[in-house]
């Protein structure tokens, strides 16, 4: 039986992640899992669970959070019309393989190879946060045959390894190609869908060592964090999203990117120190 002191200190810390994670995904519309995956990771190994799957578990129940948050994002914006469904329905197999390739990566690697890998990617995101402009452009429409096919399994393979939805690459991606941005982030809640519902299937499958894993943990999902953070983010995410209309949200992005780009770092740090 886990010490009560310590199952209420993780239920307080978990509380905590779904509060900030729903107030940044409402104010900024960044992912959850961008702040998930490194939440859970600190959180986890403070109250002693730090083992060579930590990450894995992490990355896991980040994505089987956004299995809710992603449904819920792509329903809201559809009553709007704002969903480009011929680009879901035409990118959503590749992202999909992507997805299931991920697992099966993620599910071979250690926890410290994975802290480097979400560090290098959470890096790159971060500089665009900071520094890309929604005036870019790379092409006038969204690429079909080949490039579709390198492009889109490459969204699904690496948002598991970062343990988040498709709008981190996916939102950069339409972007780039002449899709409105708010059609672009209506579109990528599509695509988180299809990164988490088959990663979280098969992370399920992926056990984790009885001895190093946290109470109530399903294959690699933590159900006491998914439940706890969900219900959070329920709460809070439409304070942040009010927020947003009070304020003007670009240049807390950018702080926001700042920050990201710190904590990315510092998981690489932590990943080469180990």
């Amino acid at each position: 039986m886990e010490d009560m002191s310590l199952l209420l200190t993780m239920a307080a810390l978990l509380l905590g992640i779904g509060a900030f994670a729903g107030v940044l995904a409402g104010l900024l519309g960044v992912g959850g899992g961008i702040v998930l995956v490194p939440a859970f990771f600190y959180a986890f190994a403070t109250l002693g669970y730090d083992s060579p799957e930590l990450m894995r578990m992490c990355l896991a129940t980040s994505l089987a959070t956004i299995i809710v948050t992603s449904v819920r994002s792509l329903l809201a914006h559809n009553r709007r019309g704002a969903v480009e469904w011929d680009i879901l329905k035409g990118w959503a197999l590749g992202i999909a393989l992507g997805a299931v390739a991920g697992v099966a990566v993620a599910a071979s690697l250690r926890s410290q190879t994975l802290q480097a890998i979400f560090g290098g990617l959470a890096s790159v995101v971060g500089l665009y946060m900071l520094f890309g402009r929604p005036h870019w452009r790379v092409a006038e429409r969204m690429p079909e045959g080949p490039v579709r096919w390198v492009l889109s399994p490459l969204i699904g393979f690496l948002s598991v390894l970062m343990g988040i939805g498709g709008g981190s690459f996916g939102v950069p991606v339409m972007s780039l190609h002449n899709v409105p941005i708010h059609r672009a982030v209506a579109t990528a809640a599509g695509f988180g869908v299809i990164i988490a519902v088959p990663s979280v299937a098969g992370f399920l499958l992926v056990p984790m060592s009885p001895d190093v894993r946290p109470p109530l943990t399903l294959g690699a999902v933590n159900l006491v964090a998914f439940g706890l953070v969900i219900a959070m983010t329920l709460i809070t995410a439409p304070w942040g999203a009010a927020l947003a209309h009070r304020m003007d949200p670009g240049p807390l992005k950018r702080v926001f990117g700042a920050f990201l780009l710190l904590v990315a770092l510092n998981m690489v740090r932590r990943a080469l120190a180990g």
